[in-house]
């Protein structure tokens, strides 16, 4: 499935369970596209915007349900489900702050970055949600605690895009410069290993298993990456040299969903994409390992244990006594 979407999109996610594919664009349009005929139950979409927004839409009138005004004071840039009843968002100042529908309030608020949250992860076992953002750092914000856990020391590069792997012993972060950053669980002052194999920056990953992940970067090729031991094994698609904004599975994990600059949104059966033979390219298939540290010699950064799968700032009182933030809820 190929559906040009008119101007260049922002963000995709998939249905939890119905074949529903959403993207939301630059122009502020929401798209959503049915791609098999079988009913759905879900009966609102999310959606962030930079005008501080948080906007509710009948995914089947396409009506606004409702919208909740000046939830960040910045320009939110990344907008994330946590569980059926959380949600994260993130703003350009570095603002992340979860949402719970049951209480009707903005449950927590971090201030974890000096700069855009470029993408969100959820670790339920622990209840904790990794950041990371164009200042250079990763975030471990906690929710049951209300602060920022951890963070790394700043980077010199942005880091764009982030993967929980290794049964929860590594976290994986794509940068803008094409390095991708390895970090170990407990040791997030800065990372363990550097791999070099991305030309251009890396600006959206998703974890396929343990040991492998799909990464999305500027240069317009979707590449499947093997971790520890780190290597391009190939590349998978392309959108025709334009970058690559975000990648998503379907909810059965049968089609993975991309977006890019082209203004393309396009399926891909990952079936087919894993098992179609690629032709040998040397340099692809290159792995490239450097400034490698043991992590034994790490000083442990946090007092917690890593998931079981899949400097700290200062904390900002919750926001739930907003009576704008209850209607926004009520109406939901």
């Amino acid at each position: 499935m190929e559906v040009s979407l008119g101007a260049i999109p922002f963000d995709l996610d998939f249905h939890p369970s119905s074949p529903l594919v959403a993207s939301g664009l630059i122009n502020g349009d929401l798209h959503l596209y049915r791609y098999a005929a079988r009913k759905h139950n879900q009966r609102v979409i999310l959606t962030g915007s930079p005008d501080c927004s948080i906007l509710a839409t009948d995914v089947e009138t396409g009506k606004t349900v409702a919208r909740l005004e000046n939830a960040h004071e910045e320009a939110i840039n990344r907008l994330v489900n946590l569980t059926d009843t959380m949600i994260a968002s993130g703003d350009d100042e570095g603002c992340i702050k979860v949402w719970d529908t049951r209480q009707h309030a903005c449950c927590n608020s971090f201030d974890a970055h000096e700069d855009y949250v470029s993408d969100l992860t959820y670790v339920p076992d622990i209840v904790q949600i990794l950041g990371t953002s164009g200042d250079g750092t990763l975030s471990v914000c906690s929710i049951k605690k209300n602060k920022v856990q951890s963070q790394s020391e700043f980077s010199e590069d942005e880091l764009l895009s982030l993967a929980v792997m290794k049964n929860g012993k590594k976290v994986i972060c794509g940068t803008q410069t094409g390095a991708l950053l390895l970090y170990s669980w407990g040791h997030f002052k800065d990372c363990s290993d550097r791999f070099l194999g991305h030309p251009m920056s890396v600006d959206t990953v998703l974890k396929l298993d343990e040991d492998r992940l799909i990464s999305g970067s500027y240069d317009g090729v979707i590449r499947l990456v093997g971790i520890l031991p780190n290597k391009i094994i190939q590349p998978l698609a392309e959108h025709s040299e334009f970058p690559i904004e975000r990648l998503a599975f379907s909810s059965d994990r049968q089609f993975i969903g991309s977006i890019s600059h082209d203004q393309m949104l396009k399926l891909w059966d990952l079936e087919e994409l894993l098992n179609t033979p690629q032709e040998n390219n040397q340099e692809e298939n290159e792995a490239v390992q450097a400034d490698s540290d043991d992590d034994d010699d790490d000083e442990m950064d946090i007092d917690i244990a890593p998931p079981k799968s899949s400097g700290s700032k200062r904390k900002k009182s919750g926001n739930g006594g907003s009576s704008s933030i209850s209607s926004f809820f009520d109406d939901l």
